[in-house]
């Protein structure tokens, strides 16, 4: 990592996301009713093998829950839908590209994991962003 910059701890990479989430478009947010965002410094095996990956490294952030194309009213009620980032790997990606700063990184894996919770796929976010 460059020597301007400093890896923030878990409390402030919260405060990142929480600061991302609040820029959101409120209409965005509305859809983000209960759902509860998380920070951890990595995947555990178990979310790694869900994903069909080892190295904790290559994941930056997951969604976990029912998307609500998906949902029903007639769903008992589950655990709270949640969007888990991972610090470290975060960082070091925030290391490699060099031109982007933290928050916008951070807002980035916020927006795609809450795709997911739209019911996007990866290939959907993809096209979107291709759009830009």
């Amino acid at each position: 990592m460059a020597a301007d910059r400093i890896a923030p701890g878990l409390d402030e990479m919260e405060a990142i996301a929480t600061r991302a989430f609040a820029e959101l478009p409120a209409e965005m947010r509305q859809l983000c009713a209960g759902l509860e965002i998380f920070i951890t410094d990595f995947a555990d095996p178990e979310t790694l093998a869900a994903v069909g990956l080892d190295d904790p490294f290559d994941l930056t952030g997951v969604y976990i829950g029912v998307d609500l194309t998906r949902k029903t009213v007639a769903d008992p009620t589950p655990a709270p839908d949640r969007v888990v980032l991972f610090r470290r790997p975060i960082l070091d990606e925030w290391a490699a590209q060099g031109a982007i700063t933290l928050d916008e990184l951070v807002t980035h894996v916020l927006v795609h994991e809450i795709g997911h919770h739209f019911g996007l796929s990866d290939e959907d976010m993809h096209r979107i962003e291709a759009m830009d």
